[in-house]
């Protein structure tokens, strides 16, 4: 029998001015994003701002419907509008941020699991490292290095069959 141990590190802002003047300009872009959220069910707005290897910023938010689960998360529609518009550009660096109207988010808000193995197969895809950094309306923002830190046993599509 072997044990194996799963560490993550993070970056911990204390708050948004200890940031680079490019990511505060993606935080900045991903609140925006959030207010164009349609969350008429849950009122949890999320905004995501997605910086690719080319340059490119593409953001969006969260869409929601009353048939649930048919909506779909902010992460997830920023990757998949990112991927259909530039296909064969890596993702650099995402930033996700929510409101709340019923109290200020003061904690980060990380990505669900299923945004975190979509964005861990963008990464494997892409063929280096995506940063995400996750946010509230104030307070602390939490850096990873990778997807891989958020989802560290992902599902690989090394595991479906060959043809």
């Amino acid at each position: 029998m072997k044990k194996f141990e799963i560490k993550t590190t993070f970056t911990v802002y204390e708050n948004e001015g200890e940031l680079s003047v490019e990511d505060k300009k993606l935080l900045k872009m991903a609140r925006e994003a959030a207010t164009r959220a349609y969350a008429s069910y849950s009122r949890f707005q999320v905004g995501a701002a997605l910086l690719l290897d080319n340059g490119e910023i593409v953001t969006g938010s969260n869409q929601e419907n009353c048939a649930y689960p048919s909506g779909l998360c902010a992460e997830r529609t920023t990757a998949f509008y990112a991927s259909s518009r530039y296909p064969n550009v890596p993702f650099k660096k995402l930033v996700v941020t929510a409101i709340n109207p019923s109290k200020k988010l003061t904690s980060p808000v990380p990505p669900c699991g299923a945004c975190r193995q979509v964005l861990s197969e963008y990464e494997q895809k892409g063929g280096m490292p995506m940063i995400v950094m996750m946010a509230g309306e104030e307070g602390e923002i939490w850096q990873v290095e990778s997807v891989a830190d958020l989802l560290p046993l992902s599902f690989s599509g090394d595991y479906l069959p060959e043809d």
